[in-house]
């Protein structure tokens, strides 16, 4: 119960620190600089391919989450790109894709890799216990709360009895909020000329997914409890 206490206190605060530190920015100017070179030219060499450029970023995504490649800045890069709500849109088709790919491979194509390469690691042993014990819930708890690395866990969830369609539908719904909070912030930046009203806005939508996604644990570690 204090674990996840402190997982669900880590969250708010990092939606807390990326929304000061976002407001800060764009009050001070500085997303003027941050969104001149770097991240404009990827915005161009993604606008580059036309209409499929959803599907190229989808594409990326899917090997980035195979990869353990860290998310965050592909969340930025959907938002800056496509605004924050075709960014969150994309973003969680390509995070969702990727994820769903890195179970099947845990499950069927590298199974035996896979359990060699997760032996003995304590995260993996507790979460296997958690489905054993919880089911679904546990797999709604790990993706709202970051108890686990989001990629640690797509392969190791495959190594669990949870079945394909509960994992793929409840992956896609409950990392909505931690995409959303990117995709939104990347839309600010993507806004920086415009008015501050815009931008606080989508940063108080981020703050408002964080602030809701910390609570569901909660009420679900009730509902066991009964």
């Amino acid at each position: 119960m204090g674990v996840k206490r402190k997982g669900a206190g880590r969250l708010i605060g990092i939606g807390s620190a990326l929304l000061f530190a976002l407001v800060a920015a764009r009050l001070t100017g500085l997303t003027e600089y941050i969104s001149l070179d770097g991240l404009n030219s990827l915005r161009g060499w993604i606008d580059g391919f036309g209409v499929v450029a959803p599907v190229v970023f989808i594409v990326i995504y899917v090997v980035a989450t195979v990869a353990f490649l860290p998310a965050t800045p592909l969340s930025l890069l959907s938002g800056l790109v496509f605004g924050a709500v075709w960014g969150t849109l994309w973003a969680v088709i390509g995070a969702t894709l990727g994820a769903t790919l890195a179970f099947m491979i845990g499950r069927y194509a590298a199974r035996g890799l896979v359990e060699s390469w997760t032996a003995g690691n304590e995260r993996v042993r507790k979460l296997d216990e958690g489905v054993e014990k919880h089911g679904w819930r546990m797999l709604v708890i790990t993706r709202l709360v970051p108890l686990f690395p989001f990629n640690l866990q797509n392969y190791a969830y495959g190594l669990t009895r949870i079945g394909v369609g509960t994992y793929v539908f409840l992956t896609g719904v409950c990392i909505v909020p931690g995409v959303i909070v990117y995709t939104f912030a990347g839309g600010s930046l993507a806004s920086a000329r415009e008015d501050l009203t815009r931008t606080v806005a989508y940063l108080g939508v981020a703050a408002l997914f964080f602030a809701v996604a910390s609570l569901i644990p909660g009420w679900l570690r009730k509902r066991n409890e009964r």
